[in-house]
């Protein structure tokens, strides 16, 4: 298989981590057969110095004219003190996601065993947690009416049907691969857009009769997301909520750095880690690839590639076994960044990895046993 891919590395830590889901997609395409064409384009912070723009129309092109986009990061501190600078990195984000029509946000959530520590839950709440977020991403009141006067502000909510129905199918058909359960995330006492999102899901949810349907107000689920976790299969809300809940959601792994993430559109899709560009970090070589290698992992699946997903997710499983991934972790083996990514790279590309032996790496040595 040939493809085309978008590569945007962003801002801060974005071209490190990137260039280690690359090596890992180099792997694969070495290992099964596979081609992979990157093409580089400017986003953020580093869009904003070269061209003037957060998303430059030929980045935008870029997009367009590939299969997928591999994400970075963006967000400098500069911005920090400039809350209302007119150009902002995020910015690029944004209008990217509405020009590529990107309206259903995907976030895996998966507590690994041996992190558990790691989660500021105890042991017990955080194990076998194996949940994922559908969040609507191109409505609600992120792109609603806007305006303020001297003493006076409005954000607007607003929502079609037909946007809440197509990433309502996405969540039941990814449900019949799970546990079958999806639970609405809302606020439905009080917000009418909310009670629309009820009418539409329960319409969506008589295809599908083997799914579980369930409703919660969404302070009640950020409690539960607390408390019990691992009630949850597929979560389904709107674009605020789903910001909130799945930011929430993140802590319970322990590590940012191991969360990917997937928008879907219609027409392409982007792939990118949930971490920010952490720029105290960028250039140390210190940061955690693992988030960009699974995004890699989930554009795979995309492609229908399942058999190379599930090899990427399995070596990342197998490194964090052994105890090894980046100091973050607080492993017994603490590597680099591009250490990490060599590894995930060696491993994936022998066909017998699991059992690989005695891999030595340039600055550092370490048997995987």
């Amino acid at each position: 298989m040939n493809k085309r891919i978008a590569v945007l590395p962003g801002d801060g830590i974005g071209p490190e981590v990137i260039d280690q889901a690359l090596k890992a997609l180099d792997a694969i395409g070495e290992r099964f057969g596979h081609y992979f064409e990157y093409c580089y384009a400017d986003v953020g912070h580093v869009a904003i110095e070269k061209h003037g723009d957060p998303l430059p129309n030929s980045t935008l092109h870029t997009c367009m004219n590939c299969d997928a986009i591999l994400f970075g990061a963006i967000g400098h501190p500069k911005y920090n003190q400039e809350p209302e600078a007119e150009l902002r990195p995020e910015h690029g984000l944004l209008r990217l996601r509405k020009s590529l029509g990107l309206f259903a946000n995907i976030r895996p959530v998966i507590a690994f065993p041996n992190l558990q520590d790691l989660s500021p839950l105890r042991p017990e709440k955080v194990e076998g947690v194996d949940l994922v977020i559908y969040r609507e991403l191109t409505g609600g009141i992120y792109f609603g009416d806007r305006g303020r006067t001297e003493s006076r502000a409005y954000d607007t909510c607003v929502y079609e049907d037909f946007e809440i129905e197509r990433i309502a199918q996405m969540a039941f058909k990814s449900a019949m691969k799970r546990r079958k359960k999806v639970t609405v995330v809302d606020k439905a006492n009080v917000l009418e857009t909310s009670r629309l999102w009820r009418k539409v899901v329960r319409q969506v949810a008589k295809e599908f009769p083997e799914v579980e349907l369930d409703f919660m107000f969404v302070d009640s689920a950020a409690v539960q997301m607390i408390q019990a976790p691992g009630h949850f299969d597929v979560i389904l809300t709107s674009n605020l909520f789903g910001d909130i809940i799945s930011d929430e959601a993140s802590v319970i792994t322990g590590s940012m750095g191991l969360l990917p993430s997937a928008s879907k559109g219609a027409e392409t899709s982007l792939f990118e880690p949930i971490h920010g560009s952490y720029p105290q970090a960028a250039g140390e070589d210190i940061a955690n690839p693992m988030a960009a290698i699974l995004s890699a992992a989930l554009m795979l699946d995309e492609f229908g590639l399942h058999e190379e997903g599930n090899v990427v997710l399995a070596t990342i499983r197998h490194l964090l076994e052994k105890g090894i991934g980046t100091q973050e972790l607080n492993l017994d083996n603490k590597f680099s960044c591009s250490q990490v990514g060599d590894m995930v790279a060696y491993l994936i590309a022998e066909k017998e990895s699991i059992n690989i032996t005695d891999f030595k790496l340039k600055e550092k040595n370490s048997t995987i046993i």
